[in-house]
This record gives C-alpha cells, sequence and structure tokens, in this order.
C-alpha cells in the first residue's frame, strides 16, 4: 500500500516552520503514531470517503459556515492536531493566568484605573480603544465577574515555543465546531480515536451554565439564562442554537425581550418570566439603543439600565473589548505582573507599537518584510503581510497607517507551525493556530482541553480563518501512560481582592412594530444588522 506520507519531508523543506507530527529528519513524534498505524493502513481512496463522509454529516447537522455570502460544510480534517499532557498543562495554566489578569484589569479600568495611576499603562491607550464604552464606567458586575467565557489565540513558532496571538473576551467564537469536531473525528477516525487516552470536550456546556448561573444577580435562587442572538442570518447562528440546546435554556432576539422597571422579562406562551443572566452573542453597539445605536433593531431598549442596577448579569460584559485591542495586547505581560505579581507563562509575539515614533520610523522603514494589523480587527480583515502585498497594496498600507498609527501593530511574519492536512492525493504541511476556551465562574477558570485548531487549506498561506477559506481540526489533548492530569487553573477572583495582595417556556415571539416603517422595510434593515453584529471575533 502506498505511503500516504511519503512526499511529506520533501514538502517539509519548503518552510522553516516547526511540524507537528514529524521532527525535521523525518521521524515521527511520539504522540502521533497510532494516528500514523490507522492512516497508513488505509489507501487514498479510504481517507478520502471518510473525509467526504464527515462533511456530509457536518451539511445533515447544520454544521456550516458563511463563506463570501455562501453557506458551507465546516471543513475538518482528518488528521487531528495532538498536544501531549504535560505540554498542555502547562498551556492551560498560561491561559487562566491571562485571562484573570484581563479579569482584573477590565474591572480596574472601568472603575478606579488604578493601573493608569501607577503609570503601568497610559490612559490615553484605555480612552481611544475603539471599544472603551463610557456608558459603562462604574457599572458593577455580579461576583466581580466581566470575562466569562474567553478565547486566547495561541500560535506555535518556527522554535516550538507557543505565543500568544490576541485575546479575544468580547464574544469569542467557535467552540460549536470544538464539540462537533470530535463527535465527527471519533466516527471518521474510530481505530486511533478508540486506541488514544484523549481528554474529553463534552463538559463545556456543563460548565458554561454553571459559570453563567454562578454569576447571576444576588439573591436569585433559581436564574433564568437565555442566549441572545442577533438572529437566524448571523454567520455564528448555528452555534447560538446548539450551545442554547446543550444547555437547556432559551435562545432568544432582542424582540424577545422587554425591559421594565429596571428588570428584564422575556415574552413566553405562558406570559412574561423574567430573565436573571443574558449570554449575549452581539456585538455590544447593537445590544441596547437608548445606549449605542440607536437604530438596533437587534437587542431591547433598557438593557444597560437593568444592568446598573444589579438586576440581570450580561455575559460577557459591555465594554470588555478594550481588552482585545491589539494595542492593549502588547501591554499584557505587564498587566500581568501588575495584578498578578508573576512572569507570564506564555509569552506574546513580538509586536511594535506604531503609535510609538521610533518604532513607527522602523516599520515604515521594513513594510515589506513584517505581517501590520489593525487593533479593533478581526476574522484576518485588515491584515497585511508584507511579504505576499504588491507595491501598491503596501503604499497604501502606508498612507493608512502614518494617517492614524494607533490604530495598527506590527509584529514579524510568523511561520506557524503545521501539521499533515489532506489534500487531493496526498497529504500536505498546513500551517495552523490554536483557540482554547476558557471558562470563568469567579471562582475557577477553567479552560476547555484543547480548543480550535484553524488550519490554513492553501500551501504555504498563513491565513487560517474559516471566513478566509481555512479549515479546522480536532485538537486531542492526550495523556501518556502515568502522566498527570492539568492541575487546578489560577483562582478568578474580583480584581479589588487580588489587587489588595430549568427549561423555560417556549418563546413566543413579539409583536411587530415598525416605527414608521414597513414590514418588509423592517426586515431588511434586521438582515443587514445581524450580518453586521458578528458578536465578537469570527473563526
Amino acid at each position: 500500500m502506498a505511503d500516504l506520507f511519503a512526499d511529506y519531508p520533501r514538502a517539509m523543506q519548503r518552510s522553516t516552520a516547526f511540524d507537528e507530527m514529524f521532527s525535521r529528519d523525518g521521524g515521527l513524534r511520539p504522540d502521533y503514531s497510532g494516528v500514523n498505524d490507522v492512516l497508513q493502513s488505509l489507501n487514498l481512496s479510504d481517507v478520502s470517503a471518510r473525509a467526504e463522509a464527515m462533511a456530509r454529516t457536518f451539511l445533515d447537522r447544520g454544521v456550516t459556515f458563511d463563506f463570501a455570502g455562501e453557506e458551507r460544510a465546516w471543513p475538518l480534517d482528518i488528521v487531528p492536531r495532538i498536544i501531549p499532557g504535560a505540554e498542555w498543562n502547562r498551556l492551560s495554566a498560561g491561559v487562566a493566568q491571562r485571562v484573570t489578569a484581563l479579569e482584573m484589569f477590565l474591572n480596574d479600568v472601568y472603575d478606579r484605573m488604578e493601573i493608569v495611576r501607577d503609570g503601568v499603562v497610559p490612559r490615553s491607550l484605555i480612552t481611544t480603544s475603539a471599544h472603551f464604552h463610557r456608558e459603562v464606567h462604574g457599572l458593577a458586575t455580579p461576583g466581580g465577574v466581566r470575562v466569562h467565557i474567553s478565547g486566547i489565540d495561541l500560535v506555535r513558532d518556527d522554535a516550538g515555543v507557543f505565543r500568544v496571538l490576541e485575546d479575544n473576551v468580547r464574544v469569542p467564537s467557535g467552540v460549536s465546531y470544538v464539540l462537533e469536531n470530535r463527535r465527527a473525528i471519533a466516527k471518521g477516525l474510530p481505530e486511533a480515536f478508540s486506541g488514544a487516552s484523549i481528554r474529553s470536550v463534552e463538559e463545556y456546556p456543563r460548565r458554561l451554565l454553571s459559570a453563567l448561573r454562578r454569576t447571576a444577580p444576588e439573591g436569585v435562587d433559581d436564574p433564568t439564562v437565555v442566549v441572545l442572538t442577533p438572529g437566524v442570518y448571523n454567520s455564528a447562528y448555528f452555534e447560538h442554537t446548539l450551545l442554547a440546546g446543550m444547555m437547556g435554556v432559551e435562545l432568544v432576539e432582542g424582540r424577545d425581550l422587554v425591559c421594565r422597571g429596571n428588570r428584564v422579562y422575556m415574552r413566553t406562551t405562558e406570559g412574561e418570566q423574567r430573565v436573571d443572566v443574558i449570554y449575549k452573542r452581539l456585538d455590544d453597539e447593537f445590544l441596547d439603543p437608548l445606549q449605542f445605536r440607536a437604530d438596533s433593531m437587534l437587542g431591547a431598549p433598557g438593557l444597560i439600565n437593568a444592568a446598573r442596577e444589579g438586576n440581570v448579569t450580561i455575559a460577557n460584559a459591555v465594554g470588555n473589548g478594550v481588552a482585545d485591542d491589539k494595542l492593549v495586547y502588547t501591554y499584557v505581560p505587564d498587566i500581568i505582573r501588575y495584578y498578578l505579581g508573576e512572569e507570564p507563562i506564555i509569552p506574546n509575539v513580538d509586536t511594535y507599537r506604531l503609535q510609538e515614533p521610533a518604532a513607527c520610523e522602523e516599520v515604515m522603514d521594513r513594510l515589506a518584510e513584517l505581517v501590520l494589523k489593525p487593533v479593533d480587527g478581526s476574522g484576518g480583515k485588515g491584515l497585511v503581510i508584507g511579504p505576499a502585498a504588491t507595491g501598491e497594496e503596501l503604499a497604501a498600507l502606508r498612507e493608512k497607517v502614518l494617517a492614524d498609527p494607533r490604530g495598527w501593530i506590527a509584529q514579524p511574519v510568523l511561520q506557524l507551525s503545521t501539521v499533515p492536512t489532506l489534500d487531493g492525493e496526498t497529504f500536505g504541511p498546513r500551517h495552523v493556530d490554536l483557540r482554547p476556551f476558557a471558562v470563568n465562574d469567579g471562582e475557577e477558570v477553567w479552560v476547555l482541553p484543547g480548543g480550535l485548531t484553524r488550519v490554513a487549506l492553501t500551501e504555504g498561506s498563513l491565513v487560517v480563518n474559516s471566513s478566509q477559506g481555512g479549515g479546522s481540526k480536532d485538537t486531542w489533548v492526550v495523556d501518556s501512560a502515568g502522566s498527570e492530569q492539568s492541575p487546578a487553573a489560577p483562582t478568578a477572583v474580583p480584581w479589588s481582592t487580588r489587587r489588595s495582595a430549568r427549561t423555560a417556556q417556549r418563546v413566543w415571539p413579539s409583536a411587530f412594530h415598525s416605527r414608521g416603517n414597513s414590514a418588509d422595510q423592517y426586515d431588511e434593515q434586521q438582515q443587514q444588522q445581524q450580518q453586521q453584529s458578528q458578536g465578537g471575533p469570527r473563526c
């Protein structure tokens, strides 16, 4: 039988990237031995048939994503990405450390700004961020938790070192694909799956629901939790429905909610029912037309006032986007040291702050060598990879950066690590990143084992986002015989403390209020807003 990896060592030589499955001399890494044995027992037609079966399963289950306006089956490659358990333990602790520090940072900047007073970060860094919302300054969150769910994007550089690429603490997306990938790969590669000690991902919905309930307003014994979606036209709508269903809570749109007396209620077939916790899956700007966009049809008027009175928990908290700002990202190592008194477990990628004249001048001289990113961009949009850009593109970029240096950062071109990926008649190395997801209930930051591995399906491409044509892999955290499970993650307690050392009734849609518009105009405007509101960084 033909060796499906016969040409792989030669393909590896075209890049300096660290390969997850093979060493530089072509040797198989021990944790991949089981997967390799199974794949080598198959021929190309067998592998292709299994891949096609997984794709059909995704379509049947509605596991799709939007690519250039077209709904496609979620692309899952048959070769998993494997992380040894001992290595994952360190990554998990590093992610929890980072989330804890960002939690404390956000509680601080929306309160006393002691980190500014102590000179760790400049005030202008915060106040000029597009996602710093003065409307919620001083708004205390139940249990002191602002970052209930987070996704911290990691990459492994060519030396094999994991680094943080960016932070997602607004509304990180993609965890539904982690759950569906695991379901699909267990059927697509059962021989390898059943023979490995792989840490489960099935605990996520229970952990998420528990965290949401534990951060309900004080005095609520049996909180009602809902998932707030922009609607069916949103690119992440599948994820909204899946998580609501797995948690056993209602999926609602803004028109299903009403605020009265600074409390929130949802309309049901049995009348109005009080809502205590809202897991929002839309951008802050669309949440409350009384505070943000007055033309928003996706949220509900009065939500911010209800939250300010302590009568409803909004997860993640409004205003978290300031911590997603890529310029703030460059200060996170100092933020960790300031609040926790610890060195960062996972380092950042080296980054230039273009608002600093010396850094900006150097970057302008090396524009064709670096990657430039808009500080408030997501989903790979706006990113310019210097070596792949044309002269015209670099000239246009130079003008944009010089006009708004605060709006950009620059980083070296990282050769992200690679994993074998099916490409027609063979397996080739394709670049990957990793988004671990963390859940914070106010007492513990729990990190989902593995997370979402995204893969660039085009040879040599460094853009892994599905919205830009990328795919995914199931991520296995594998424990070898005798290895220890992940230790307890650092405790996440309110900033002020650390710094000083039921199925609801079926929802019935509300009556349509056109505000002077026809029904067709309303539907068209709502659809446009659902598509505009990405609900945080896209996959």
